[in-house]
């Protein structure tokens, strides 16, 4: 059985974006980049909400990502050798290789894909993230927290969902940024 992993950098306040939908403050230097292809490595499934996968199809989609660094070469290998499933009503068709699209979230079919997976899986969005955390599906979280606030924003967590959570690992980087890897409680 695979876990389902929710992944994210968020600020200290807790937002992914701030209130402009802007994220250039969590961007990861070098040395967190390379912790999360680490992380990613192993990741056989990505589930992902249309706002998530539009911003991160461009690893695929153009090589003048991959050809910044070879860590960014390594990220655009590790992404588009898993599958990608993307839960979409408006989004007629992808532009990646190994990717479906699916038009509602469906809990079972999530927990069916769970049980049968030989590799974990990450949810990818904090709004597809909220439903897998409703229906209890989220396994572990790999959350990065940046050494900033912004005072608003796009929440990282969802505000409806209680979670408890068991801290597992933690690490700190020379940029700031914190890593805390929880599993959660059921």
């Amino acid at each position: 059985m695979s876990r389902l992993i929710y992944s994210a950098i968020a600020s200290l306040d807790g937002y992914i974006a701030d209130e402009d939908g802007n994220f250039d403050w969590a961007v990861p230097d070098e040395e967190v980049h390379a912790f999360i292809n680490d992380l990613e490595r192993p990741l056989g499934t990505y589930l992902y909400g249309r706002r998530m996968y539009e911003m991160m199809v461009g690893w695929e989609t153009d090589p003048t990502l991959a050809g910044q660094s070879p860590l960014m070469r390594d990220f655009a290998e590790i992404w588009q050798a898993a599958d990608k499933i993307v839960h979409s009503r408006t989004l007629e068709k992808v532009p990646t290789k190994r990717t479906r699209i699916e038009r509602d979230f469906d809990p079972e079919a999530v927990r069916r894909m769970k049980a049968s997976a030989e590799r974990d899986m990450v949810v990818g969005g904090p709004d597809l993230a909220a439903e897998a955390f409703r229906a209890g599906l989220v396994d572990e979280c790999h959350l990065f927290v940046a050494p900033i606030a912004v005072g608003g924003g796009k929440r990282s967590l969802p505000d409806d969902a209680r979670v408890e959570l068991e801290l597992l690992d933690e690490r700190r980087f020379g940029n700031g940024m914190v890593y805390l890897h929880y599993r959660t409680r059921t």
